[in-house]
Parts: structure tokens; sequence; C-alpha cells
């Protein structure tokens, strides 16, 4: 099969329709139906099914997807070499992130690298950690923000210490005048909850010290876990981070036992890098990493 026909697979899956596949890649439609049959005839199987809405993989094409990945990401790999033995800083760079890291640090990591690379592309995935980590595996992303205890297999870089804190509707006054929450002011209440996916640094501090959470909301992102508890539907934890941009009128403290998450940029072999990825990884600790 030819790098054209890896392209084509890859744009395919993700965009779910032919028709999208040739506006993307700048072909006709007939041409990128005659490269997938050419593709499926070369494999003796069919990678895709055909439907009126639109097209899908089949249970062999999601095997082969990581694998075209990689094939792509080597390509990738090679021309940012070629590149930069001709003096050039260029490439692209697949970034995933999680909610709070793309509304705080991401902005910054993106105008100050491409200020200092302006050759260098870079595109964003937004997700939850699980989202990241699957990315990172089948070679959709070349670096990810996780929080370590969610890297699993993962190589990570840890980089900062991440405190939870416990959000209540403002003059609530459940700290009880002391500044902190501990595990008996927060036991009974009410909590909004977000899935296990979104925050499992959560969920673990929640399960070691036995706080069942009883929650009727269970939400994906920040802001609207935030919002409810301003409205009073409940008490929530939060990493620091996700509070730093996040306006609302809250009361948040320091719990006991502390406890918290580190934030770390992970990557599937550290040692396969390709230039561009690379520099901004390089970029990303050095900025971001606590001594």
């Amino acid at each position: 099969m030819t790098l054209l026909s890896y392209l084509v697979f890859k744009t395919a899956a993700a965009s779910g329709s032919f028709y999208k596949t040739a506006e993307i890649l700048g072909l006709t439609p007939s041409a990128i139906s005659h490269t997938v049959s050419n593709m499926e005839k070369e494999l003796g199987f069919a990678v895709f099914y055909r439907g009126r809405g639109g097209i899908s993989l089949t249970n062999s094409g999601q095997q082969l997807l990581p694998y075209v990945n990689n094939v792509l990401n080597a390509e990738e790999s090679l021309q940012q070499v070629i590149a930069e033995m001709n003096g050039l800083k260029a490439g692209l760079v697949k970034i995933g992130v999680f909610s709070s890291v793309c509304t705080t640090w991401l902005p910054d990591i993106l105008y100050h690298f491409q200020e200092k690379y302006p050759e260098v592309e870079v595109e964003v995935f937004q997700g939850t950690y699980d989202d990241v980590r699957e990315w990172l595996k089948t070679g959709q992303v070349d670096l990810g923000f996780l929080s370590v205890s969610s890297a699993g297999e993962m190589h990570i870089e840890p980089l900062q210490a991440d405190p939870l804190v416990c959000v209540v509707p403002a003059g609530s006054n459940m700290d009880k005048g002391k500044g902190y929450m501990a595990i008996e002011d927060i036991r009974g209440h009410g909590f909004v909850y977000q899935r296990e996916s979104t925050d499992a640094d959560i969920q673990k501090f929640l399960k070691e010290n036995q706080l069942e959470v009883v929650s009727r909301h269970h939400v994906v992102d920040d802001l609207s876990t935030v919002k409810l508890v301003e409205k009073g539907f409940g008490i929530c934890l939060m990493p620091a981070l996700c509070m730093q941009d996040i306006h609302c009128d809250v009361e948040t403290y320091p719990i006991r036992p502390e406890a918290g998450r580190i934030i770390g940029i992970a990557v599937q072999n550290p040692n396969l890098m390709a230039p561009a990825v690379r520099m901004m990884y390089n970029y990303i600790v050095k900025t971001y990493k606590e001594v």
C-alpha cells in the first residue's frame, strides 16, 4: 500500500465520510472510493462499513488504525529529520490535553512555542484522561498531558503538583472558621460528581477516605461542575488548577488530609520522538517542571 492509501484510510476513519475525505485531501470522491477499494482488495478484507449515514471502521479496520497511524507518524518524523538536516525547524506536533491544562497552560505554550518555532504546526486534541491515553497508544497524538496516576504504562515526565480543594457555595461556612475542610466536614454532603475518566485522582481520594458520594448530577467539564455548586446543588472536589479560570460565587478551601494530582507530559516512546515533537517536549518540561 502507498502512503496515500494510509492517509486516505486515516482521514476517512476520522471524518466518517468518503466525500468529506475527498474535500480534506483535495481529491475527488471517486478517487477516494477507488483507493479504499484497492486497499481492501490488497488486504483481503473490508476495513469500512458503508451505509446511508456514512462510513465506519470494521473490526479489522479498528485493529489496523494504530499501525496506519504509526506509519504516517514515521513518515512525518522522517520529513522532520530531513528538514532539521537542512537547518529548518519545521514539522507537525499533535498534542492531547485535558480541560484544565487546555484553559490555563496551553494558550501560553502555543503562543510562545510558535513564536520561537513559527514553522512548526501544532494540532490540539482535548479530552479526558482516558481519551488522551488512548490517543497516545494509537498514535493519534505525539504528546499528552496526564496525571501521573492516570498514565498507566505510558512514559510520563512529572511536572507540577496540583492540590485538591473543596468547592462550596458562597456563605456556607462549612469550614467552621478553620480555613480548611476536614474529612468530617465533607462527609454526608451532596456532591456534584464528575465521571471517573474525567478526574481519577478525585475518585481515588474519595475511596481512600471512605467518602460515599450521593449525587444526581454527573457532569464532565469543570465549569458545569462549579456552576451547579454555585447554585447550591452540592459541593465538589476540584484540582486547584481548574479553579484559576473559573469565576463563580463559590468558596474554595484546602482539604485535610492533603491530596492532589501530579500533572505530567506523556509520550509513547521518549527515544523515538520526531525533532519537532522533541522540541515541544523539551520546551514544556523546561517551562513547567517544578524544581
